[in-house]
C-alpha cells in the first residue's frame, strides 16, 4: 500500500463557502492571511503549487524569516483593497509527512488556541500526536531545509489515551463548556463509556492553506485508519482503530443578534465556517453544540457583525466515504 510522503500539485487557494455573502468573506481573510502571514522564502525554491502572494515587496528569498504557524482558528485583520489585487503567485510542492520529533514546536504552535484560553499540558498532548505515526500527518513544503509545518491532522482514540493527563483535561474542559441545554448526556458517553470506540479529529493548519490540499489530507487519514485496523502488531492497537464515531472541535463565526438600528444585512450568514470541511461534518453529525469563548480574534470589516464560537461535533464513523465524496465535491465545484 502506498505510504507517505505523498506529493500533491495544487492551485491557487480558492473561498470555500457557498453564499456570496459567505465567499466575500473568506476571500478578504484570506488576501490579508496571503500577504502578511507566509514566508516567502518557503516558495521560492519550489515549483509545482500555485501560492499568491504580495506583489508589492521584495521576493528574494530571506532565510531568516520562518513560515508562520498561525492557526486558521486565527483571523487576521482585512487588507487593503490594494493589496487584495496587487498580488503574483508564488509556486510551492507541499507534501505529507509522518510526524516526527522535530515537528513538535510547529505542532504545538498550531494546537496554541485549540482550548481558547485554558491552562492545560498541552505539551503531553502534542507527544501523543507525534507519537502516532501510523495514522496522522503532518504537511510541509517538500525538501524544506526549515522543514516549516503548514498543516496536521490526526485521530487520537480517548479510550487508548484516557489515563494521560492531556486527554483527561480535554475531557473535563467539553464537559464544562457544553450548554446546559446541550447534548451533555451524548458527550458524556462518547468521553467516558464509549471512549474506547471514539477518534478524536484533531486538524490545525495555517490560514492559507491551499484549499486543493484538502480532500487529499482526509484521504490519507482516513486510509491509514482503514489499514492500521489491520497492519498494527497487536490486535489492542488494531482495535483502538475501529471507530464507531469521532468528535471534534473547531470553531466558527456567528452572527451577533442586532437592534433595529444596527440590524445586519439580509444576505449575511448566519454561520461562516473557518475550515471548509466543518460545514460538511455539520451537515453529516449526529449532534452538536457552540459554546462562547473568551479569546477572540481581531474583527474584520466584513465580520464586524459576528462572534467566533467553540464548536463540537459528533460523527459517525461510517459517514466517512460520504463526508470523502462531498468534501472531493466542494473543492472541484469552488
Amino acid at each position: 500500500m502506498p505510504r507517505k510522503p505523498r506529493r500533491s500539485g495544487l492551485l491557487a487557494p480558492r473561498p470555500l463557502t457557498f453564499s456570496p455573502f459567505g465567499r466575500s468573506v473568506s476571500r478578504a481573510v484570506a488576501a490579508h492571511s496571503l500577504v502578511n502571514k507566509v514566508s516567502m522564502s518557503k516558495f521560492d525554491r519550489k515549483s509545482s503549487s500555485e501560492y499568491t502572494a504580495d506583489g508589492t515587496g521584495n521576493n528574494e528569498s530571506k532565510e531568516d524569516d520562518p513560515p508562520s504557524d498561525s492557526s486558521e482558528d486565527d483571523t487576521p485583520e482585512v487588507s487593503s483593497s490594494e493589496e487584495e489585487t496587487d498580488q503574483e503567485v508564488i509556486q510551492a510542492d507541499f507534501a505529507f509527512f509522518d510526524p516526527k520529533p522535530n515537528n513538535f514546536h510547529g505542532v504545538k504552535t498550531l494546537l496554541q488556541s485549540y482550548l481558547d484560553d485554558k491552562q492545560w499540558d498541552i505539551s503531553s498532548f502534542v507527544d501523543l500526536i507525534i507519537a502516532q505515526t501510523t495514522v496522522g500527518s503532518v504537511v510541509r513544503i517538500e525538501d524544506d531545509e526549515d522543514e516549516g509545518l503548514f498543516a496536521f491532522l490526526t485521530a487520537l482514540n480517548l479510550g487508548r489515551y484516557k489515563n494521560h493527563k492531556c486527554i483527561a483535561e480535554i475531557k473535563d474542559y467539553l464537559l464544562k463548556v457544553c450548554p446546559e441545554d446541550g447534548p451533555t448526556g451524548n458527550l458524556k458517553a462518547l468521553l467516558e463509556d464509549q471512549a474506547e470506540h471514539v477518534g478524536l479529529i484533531v486538524s490545525q493548519r495555517v490560514t492559507n492553506l491551499p484549499p486543493q490540499l484538502l480532500p487529499h489530507l482526509y484521504d490519507a487519514l482516513f486510509d491509514e485508519i482503514s489499514w492500521a485496523t489491520e497492519d498494527e502488531p497487536t490486535e489492542d492497537l488494531r482495535k483502538s482503530f475501529r471507530f464507531k464515531h469521532f468528535l471534534l472541535v473547531s470553531r466558527i463565526y456567528k452572527k451577533i443578534a442586532q437592534s433595529k438600528k444596527g440590524s445586519t444585512s439580509s444576505t449575511d450568514e448566519d454561520v461562516i465556517y473557518v475550515k471548509a470541511e466543518d460545514e460538511l461534518f455539520h451537515q453529516l453529525c449526529s449532534w452538536s453544540f457552540t459554546f462562547s469563548l473568551q479569546t477572540q480574534p481581531p474583527a474584520a470589516q466584513e465580520l464586524k457583525n459576528y462572534r467566533m464560537m467553540g464548536l463540537v461535533m459528533a460523527v459517525k464513523a461510517d459517514k466517512a466515504p460520504t463526508f470523502r465524496k462531498k468534501l472531493r465535491s466542494l473543492i472541484d465545484d469552488s
